[in-house]
């Protein structure tokens, strides 16, 4: 069930009181892109960061360009030798976890949406572009910093 549909079915007074909860709430969206309490294994850090050993073979991906990976709804991708891109899993076309990393451009198996490394949109479907996390590489661990 998607926003809309949830909110019909509660009728006009209770999707005024979930209006009123959400605005008291300080809540800006139904998706939560913040990082789940519980870290994955081989990741450090705290709720404003996700710490990736590389030499983890969770994350050992990361030591080939162009390759990626998920954690906690943050696609990861080495970009250059050098260089990473972080950006959320959750395209900005229609809400869905689709987004993955290829042919050295962020893009959502859904409906097409593409988006390049810093998460600006490169066709119709990806024009709202992606929330994008800075990156920082010491030695041969990576640093996500989410908030």
């Amino acid at each position: 069930m998607n926003r809309l549909e949830f909110l019909k079915s509660l009728g006009l007074k209770g999707a005024s009181l979930f209006a009123v909860y959400c605005a008291a709430s300080g809540l800006s969206s139904c998706i939560n892109e913040s990082m789940d309490p519980t870290l994955p294994p081989g990741t450090g850090g705290n709720a404003n960061e996700l710490i990736l050993d590389l030499n983890d073979s969770n994350y050992s991906k990361l030591n080939t360009t162009g390759s990626y990976v998920i954690v906690s709804g943050i696609v990861i991708a080495r970009i250059s030798t050098t260089a990473f891109a972080a950006v959320t899993q959750v395209c900005s076309h229609e809400g869905k976890r689709k987004v993955t990393f290829r042919s050295g451009e962020f893009y959502c198996s859904e409906h097409g949406a593409k988006f390049d490394t810093n998460g600006k949109g490169l066709n119709s479907a990806g024009k709202k572009g992606l929330k994008t996390y800075p990156t920082e590489l010491t030695g041969t661990s990576l640093k996500v910093t989410l908030g």
